[in-house]
């Protein structure tokens, strides 16, 4: 079973950066789509980027698209998001996500394993 681990939330202000890490336990990580995803109170989980295993095929919400940035370290079994330009509507909880059986997964659905989620606060 996989395990994941999220790290590098906190509070920003608007136009601030903040990276997100997300490490995983099992060694199999290199051959898992990866995706993060975010929500707030009262809504559903919120699909914001997702990676391949071979890190050709990458996604992103329309929301993030030019601010935000996936990418992945198969030889050390992390992911990170790199978030630019942050916005106070990307306040939210972020979860790192790992889907043992989707090529491209863009549905919270289509993922097996969850990281324990971390805050980002985006201030105005």
């Amino acid at each position: 079973q996989v395990q994941l681990v999220e790290s590098g939330g906190g509070l920003v202000q608007a136009g601030g950066s903040l990276r997100l890490s997300c490490a995983a336990s099992e060694r199999t990580f290199s051959r898992n789509t990866m995706g993060w995803f975010r929500q707030t109170p009262g809504k559903e989980r919120q699909f914001v980027a997702t990676i391949n295993w071979a890190g050709g095929s990458i996604y992103y919400a329309d929301s993030v698209k030019g601010r935000f940035t996936i990418s992945r370290d198969s030889a050390k079994n992390t992911v990170t998001l790199n978030m630019n330009s942050l916005k106070p509507e990307d306040t939210a909880v972020y979860y790192c996500a790992a889907s043992t059986k989707y090529y491209n997964a863009r549905v919270s659905d289509q993922y097996d394993f969850w990281g324990q989620g971390t805050q980002v606060t985006g201030s105005s």
